[in-house]
């Protein structure tokens, strides 16, 4: 059974999303894209399966704003403590500066830690407590991105590598 998945890109070769093979395929054979990878598997008689198309036309995408939530944090810090660098099922959500001290709910305000590491920080700011975060805490572009790094990672679809920026 083929489960492979296939990254879509506008015709100005931006990331667009990611789509299932039989999407792709039929993109393909409508001659709305065209295959710029793939992974050597035929599915077809001379029909590689794709891991990268270009859609002809330029697709007119709109702003999506990307809601601050649990899941989206720990997506962002990679289920990591930004403090240790610790990867355990027990993370919670760290205001680097304390709501008690004015730190607001945003994504530059908000890491993922470990128990450990939050009950260590206290109520203070991270230089007070001596603790360093590991990666700086930003609002990301898309979420897209999100999707992409789970489905490169381990080095899986290498192929997307030159196609994106940042990974």
């Amino acid at each position: 059974m083929i489960c492979n998945k296939v990254l879509v890109l506008n015709a100005s070769y931006e990331p667009l999303n990611i789509t299932s093979w039989r999407r792709a395929v039929v993109l393909l054979i409508k001659g709305k894209a065209e295959q710029l990878e793939n992974n050597k598997t035929l599915i077809y008689y001379h029909f590689p399966l794709p891991s990268v198309i270009r859609l002809r036309h330029y697709v007119r995408v709109p702003y999506k704003r990307i809601p601050l939530t649990r899941r989206n944090i720990l997506e962002r810090d990679c289920y990591t403590c930004q403090y240790c660098n610790a990867q355990t099922e027990k993370l919670t959500l760290d205001h680097v500066i304390p709501r008690s001290r004015g730190g607001g709910d945003t994504w530059e305000n908000i890491v993922t830690a470990c128990v450990k590491c939050n009950i260590k920080k206290g109520n203070r700011t991270p230089k007070e407590a001596k603790m360093n975060i590991i990666n700086s805490s930003k609002k990301p572009y898309s979420s897209l991105q999100f999707e992409i790094f789970k489905h490169t990672k381990a080095n899986f679809n290498r192929e997307w590598h030159k196609y994106i920026i940042g990974i």
